[in-house]
C-alpha cells in the first residue's frame, strides 16, 4: 500500500516511469495533508490561554474540528489508495484479450466499470476536499495566531486537491462519447472548481488581513 511506504520510498516511485500513484493519488494526498496540517493548528490551539477564554460553544467547535479532520484524513489516505488501484484496474482492462465475441465482451465490460472508477474517486476526492474548507474558516478566526500561515498553507493544499483531482475527472470524461452528460460532468467540476476558488480567496484574504 502507498500509505506504508517511506517517505523517500514514495517519492521515488512516484517519479519513476510507473504510470501510477500519479496526479490522482497525489490530489487526494494533498487533502490529507491539508487535514493534517489544520488538526496541527487546533492541536496548538487547544489548552492555550486563549482556548480557555472563548466561550464554551467555540471550544466544542474547535475539539469538534480536530476530532472530524482526523477522520477526514484518514479518508483521503483510502482514497489515495482507491485511485491508483482503480488506474491499475483500468489498464489491466485494457490488455484483458479480445479474441472472441465473449472476450470482447468481458473486457469493454472491465473497460467501463474501470473508467467509471476513475471518474468517480476522483471527483469524491474534489467534493471531500470542499468539505475541509469551514475548518479552515475555523482555524483561521480562532486558531493559535502563531500557526496561522500553516493554516494558509492547508488552504492551499485543500484548493490544490480539488483542482488536482478534477483536472483527473476532465481527462477522464474525454472518453466518454454521450455529449450532454460530458457536459453535464464538465459544468458540474467548474462548478465545483469556481466555489474553491471562491472558498480559497476569501480565507486568504482573512489570513493576509491578520498578517499585516
Amino acid at each position: 500500500m502507498l500509505q506504508d511506504f517511506k517517505l523517500k520510498d514514495f517519492i521515488d516511485e512516484l517519479g519513476s516511469k510507473s504510470p501510477a500513484p500519479g496526479g490522482g493519488s497525489i490530489a487526494a494526498l494533498s487533502a490529507c495533508l491539508a487535514s493534517a496540517l489544520v488538526s496541527m493548528v487546533f492541536n496548538l490551539t487547544i489548552g492555550k490561554k486563549e482556548y480557555l477564554e472563548y466561550e464554551k460553544p467555540l471550544r466544542e467547535t474547535i475539539d469538534i474540528s480536530l476530532q472530524e479532520a482526523g477522520l477526514w484524513g484518514k479518508k483521503f489516505l483510502s482514497l489515495m489508495e482507491k485511485d491508483t488501484e482503480a488506474f491499475l484496474s483500468l489498464m489491466q482492462a485494457y490488455k484483458m484479450p479480445k479474441n472472441t465475441e465473449e472476450e470482447i465482451k468481458l473486457r469493454k465490460e472491465a473497460i467501463k466499470r474501470g473508467n467509471n472508477e476513475s471518474l468517480e474517486i476522483p471527483f469524491k476526492v474534489a467534493e471531500s476536499a470542499y468539505k475541509l474548507y469551514p475548518y479552515m474558516v475555523t482555524a483561521v478566526k480562532y486558531g493559535n495566531k502563531n500557526a496561522i500561515s500553516d493554516a494558509g498553507v492547508a488552504v492551499s493544499l485543500v484548493e490544490a486537491a480539488i483542482e488536482g483531482a478534477l483536472l483527473n475527472v476532465k481527462i477522464n470524461i474525454q472518453g466518454i462519447k454521450d455529449k450532454v452528460y460530458k457536459k453535464k460532468l464538465k459544468d458540474k467540476c467548474n462548478h465545483l472548481l469556481e466555489k474553491s476558488r471562491n472558498e480559497k480567496q476569501k480565507i486568504m484574504e482573512d489570513i493576509e488581513g491578520k498578517l499585516e
